[in-house]
Formats: C-alpha cells, structure tokens, sequence
C-alpha cells in the first residue's frame, strides 16, 4: 500500500506567525515558483527527475513547489521542520527506508521547505514523474549544466 503524508503523524504541529525572513521568501516563491525538489538533480530523462536531498544538522532546503507525482524515500534516519502552503508548521521524524507517494490533480499543487533538526546528516531521494496531470515546471539552466558535467 502506498503511504502519503497525510498518513503520517506530526510530532509536533502549530498554526503560528512565521519569522519573518521565512514569511518573505514563501512569497518570493508564489511568484517565481520553485521546481527544485532537492538539492541535486541526480538523472533526468522523458519519464522521470531523480534528485537527492542532502542536509546536515540545522540546514534547510528553501520553498519549492511539488505539481508532478512523485515519491521519497528517506536514505537515513532523521528529523525535520517544514513550513507549509496553509501556513501550518510541523515536525516530523523519518526512519530509514520510509517512503511516501505524492498525487495532484489538475492544477494542484505543495508548496513547503525542510529543515534537518536533527543530530545527522539527513538524506532523501526524491522521483517525480514527467507524465503527471500537470505539465512540468521548468527547470533553470544551471542544474542541468550539473548534471552534464
């Protein structure tokens, strides 16, 4: 059975105002969208992106927005913070292994970032699929150049 986040309990969840450093860039992201799911792009071909998350303890991913079906895996044991579209934050922890499948309808869409709040480093794959209900966001030049490289 394929598991989703709305699945998964938060250790920790709160409605409150954001920093406003973090409230600045979630709007800098609603105009300029953020396809970037990872930290790397691994591979990429027709049918699919893979990237990778790497964080160490008290590094975050920025805003990005998911509008392609994927899943992730968690490569290592770890703890994370993310602020969500709905202006929720939660905390969630993630066990080696544990995978999570995303869907989207036409025009849906997640805006989130992650923060390792944990003691290690904090490694995530991610596999969107290209041939999804919403036509890919493009991506910016430079990530493929490293990919190329």
């Amino acid at each position: 059975m394929a598991l989703s986040m709305t699945d998964k309990k938060a250790l920790h969840a709160e409605k409150a105002a954001w920093p406003s450093e973090i409230r600045a860039e979630f709007e800098r992201e609603a105009g300029n969208p953020n396809p970037c799911v990872g930290t790397q792009l691994l591979s990429e071909n027709e049918r699919v992106r893979v990237w990778i998350i790497r964080l160490q303890p008290g590094e975050r991913v920025g805003f990005h927005r998911h509008v392609l079906d994927y899943f992730w895996t968690a490569v290592t044991p770890g703890r994370g913070r993310q602020h969500l579209q709905d202006g929720s934050t939660v905390e969630h922890s993630y066990t080696a292994g544990e995978t999570r499948h995303e869907t989207y309808g036409p025009g849906e869409y997640k805006v989130h970032d992650l923060e390792n709040i944990g003691d290690a480093e904090m490694i995530f794959n991610t596999v969107e699929f290209l041939d999804s209900a919403n036509p890919p966001l493009p991506l910016p030049d430079h990530v493929r150049l490293k990919i190329a490289a």
